[in-house]
């Protein structure tokens, strides 16, 4: 039986109270900036959602011994991960754990660019020093410069701020990179924080995420893991996400670092994530078929413009977009003034870039990619 999963079928988001959609109310800007899917949340999670409902009880909770047992069968399962109960973390959102880990650790921090904005933020908001490399792209796809990372690394960087799979480049790490990775950060003595929330969005059929804490021996002593099914399941409004932390001592400090500013966890946070993990499996399989067919026709589309490139994208659902070839000074504005809404890679630490959601019918890409082929096709 066909399970009645519909990637097609466009939502109607606007007027209400979508982030995404309300960034443009008024004008005909399609918005396709934020890491959020246009795609309604699978029909199991909801139901979950209405029976919590049901119960009548929203008052503050502790996540379920069934959702600890939930993830820690899932990162067994996908991942080959078998965790403890007790190194989980529970945050109300992964932002969180990135800007936690900054003040748990201290010291200061690196992370290479171009990368999600809160790598570029959180250590200043910590007072931290931050250092950074340049990816580079070799072929169809970006690279670690790993003599640049060692050079960008300074006596008092403490973190490794890692995003695995990579937003916004689009990168499922390998192994062999990871371990690259793992053994500066081992030279230099350096704790690692990795960003793995689109590790459930691997697109390419021959790769497969693997978590950095099971590397190799040692590597999850010095390592915090973030993860959430906000992205995966399409539920970002839910806030619900945990880190997972080994080491034990390293646990402390993390707790100690979210004392007074971190909230709880909402209920109905928990009965999503519980969920997603417990019967979204078949959800998960469709929306990746689907976003399969939105990454190939984006690509396909970018190499007939000129003036816009992008590399292969293997893991999520945004596409990074070189458009220096244009020779404006900012295409997101430039974009936008054309009816299309994205993210600007000045935030990102890359100007001259843009990155496009495709997470969304295949009616709404279409309408996306015209609009850029139109803006493009007016400067010449």
């Amino acid at each position: 039986m066909t399970a009645p999963y519909d990637f097609d079928r466009v939502v109607d988001r606007s007027g209400g109270d979508s982030m995404k959609w309300n960034k443009y109310a008024g004008r005909d800007v399609l918005p396709m900036w934020v890491a959020d899917m246009d795609f309604p949340a699978a029909p199991e999670i909801l139901a979950a959602i209405t029976r919590r409902v049901a119960r009548g009880d929203l008052g503050y909770a502790d996540p379920p011994a069934s959702l600890v047992e939930a993830v820690r069968s899932h990162l067994d399962r996908e991942y080959a991960w078998p965790i403890e109960a007790d190194w989980l973390v529970w945050l109300p959102g992964l932002v969180t754990g990135i800007n936690v880990a900054c003040r748990a650790v201290g010291g200061g921090v690196f992370t290479a660019t171009p990368v999600y904005p809160p790598f570029l933020t959180a250590p200043g908001f910590s007072g931290l020093p931050l250092a950074s490399a340049p990816l580079c792209v070799s072929g169809d796809r970006w690279t670690w410069d790993i003599d640049a990372v060692e050079a960008a690394i300074t006596p008092d960087t403490r973190l490794f701020l890692l995003c695995h799979p990579h937003n916004p480049v689009g990168r499922a790490w390998n192994a062999d990179e990871l371990l690259e990775v793992a053994a500066l950060c081992e030279r230099e003595k350096l704790f690692v924080c990795s960003d793995e929330i689109h590790c459930g969005l691997v697109l390419d059929a021959d790769k497969r995420h693997v978590p950095f804490a099971v590397l190799a021996p040692g590597v999850s002593d010095r390592c915090i893991t973030l993860m959430a099914p906000s992205k995966t399941w399409n539920i970002p409004g839910m806030a619900c996400a945990f880190a997972v932390i080994p080491d034990a001592s390293l646990r402390r400090r993390f707790l100690h670092a979210m004392q007074g500013i971190v909230p709880h966890v909402n209920a109905l946070g928990f009965a999503a994530a519980e969920a997603a993990y417990r019967e979204g499996g078949a959800w998960r399989a469709a929306l990746l078929n689907a976003l399969r067919v939105n990454r190939d026709r984006v690509e396909d589309a970018v190499k007939t413009i000129d003036g816009v490139a992008m590399t292969h994208i293997e893991a999520s659902f945004l596409a990074w977009i070189d458009a220096r070839g244009l020779g404006i000074d900012d295409p997101a504005a430039f974009f936008e003034s054309h009816g299309l809404g994205l993210s600007c890679g000045r935030a990102f630490g890359a100007p001259g870039w843009v990155r496009l959601n495709f997470g969304c019918p295949m009616q709404t890409l279409e309408t996306a990619l015209s609009r850029i082929r139109r803006a493009v096709e007016s400067l010449w």
